[in-house]
């Protein structure tokens, strides 16, 4: 009996740790409401990304799951070399000669993020439409690459413009102009012209895309910290996930349910078996005669080993 209930504990362990994570894995991460949050977020995974770094090469991170579609890379810098170098291609931007941050800092990391299909929900344009996804480059501090919260490094370009080349660009609808809009450190948006057709260009670090003025009615004003929404995959991702949700956890108490019940019935299972073990065992002993007293059957000794002697035997 006691081997049995551990074996089954032990079963039931086994199960709810299977059953466990599946159930913690499908529970969507906490909202980011807001840029700067976002780029907080970012900047944590991208560090992540490093694994014994070598200066001046790039490491593509992952993000977190429930921002699926965003890119994200990491590369580490010495600031002199930054400045009398620059950097000739990463990903998008072309970085010049001539680049310095404020406040200095030996060694730097460029952050670089690529928003995808998330652009509009943290950067909502009305009246415009974007034509490439938003991306971005923002500088930190490299003495520490496990910190986090990190406050952005103040960099521009002294000679010649950061350079941005849009590789996903959409065609510009026509009588519309194409324009190269940017997102500065404290949210102002600034607009400027494109160049070739998918480039753009910038002094300092910030996030930027290509928009064109929308013909469609402008829509309501976002509220000042917008609710995270769904990726652009298909509608309904947060009812399939509370609905997946709950269907696990229901599941699972379902099949503890189950467990305790198989320990109830192998409990009482035993019971009868020892009970039944123990008639067993009874009946297998000597037999006694039985007699009745009254209305009441009693057990009683067939014979007795001493026979009742008379006081009056012993007179002499």
């Amino acid at each position: 009996m006691g081997l049995q209930f551990r074996s089954l504990s032990m079963l039931v362990l086994l199960v709810w740790l299977y059953w466990w994570p599946r159930v913690e894995s499908q529970v969507p991460g906490p909202e980011i409401r807001s840029a700067k949050a976002l780029d907080v977020i970012l900047q944590d995974y991208a560090y992540r990304a490093f694994v014994r770094p070598r200066t001046g090469i790039p490491y593509d991170g992952a993000p977190p799951s429930n921002l699926s579609g965003i890119q994200i890379s990491a590369m580490r810098l010495r600031s002199g070399s930054l400045y009398m170098r620059g950097v000739q291609m990463y990903k998008e931007f072309t970085i010049p000669v001539g680049v310095r941050e404020e406040p200095y800092v030996e060694r730097l990391v460029l952050v670089y993020q690529n928003l995808g299909n998330w652009s509009t929900a943290y950067y909502r344009l009305p009246g415009f439409m974007y034509l490439a996804p938003i991306l971005g480059l923002l500088a930190y501090d490299a003495s520490n690459l496990s910190a986090k919260n990190l406050r952005e490094l103040h960099v521009r370009a002294s000679e010649e413009p950061i350079s941005i080349e849009f590789r996903q660009v959409k065609p510009v609808p026509d009588g519309s102009i194409a324009r190269c809009v940017w997102f500065d450190l404290n949210g102002r948006t600034n607009f400027t012209n494109v160049t070739s057709g998918n480039k753009c260009a910038t002094f300092e670090q910030g996030h930027f895309s290509i928009v064109v003025e929308s013909t469609a009615p402008s829509p309501s004003p976002a509220s000042p910290i917008p609710q995270v929404p769904t990726p652009s995959h298909g509608g309904g991702g947060n009812n399939s996930k509370v609905w997946t949700i709950v269907g696990s956890v229901i599941g699972g108490v379902a099949l503890l349910v189950l467990l305790a019940l198989l320990m109830l019935l192998a409990w009482r299972f035993n019971k009868r078996k020892k009970m039944h073990r123990m008639e067993k065992a009874a009946e297998a002993g000597e037999a006694l005669h039985m007699t009745t007293v009254g209305n009441t059957k009693a057990p009683a000794a067939t014979t007795t080993r001493t026979q009742p002697t008379l006081e009056t035997e012993y007179v002499p």
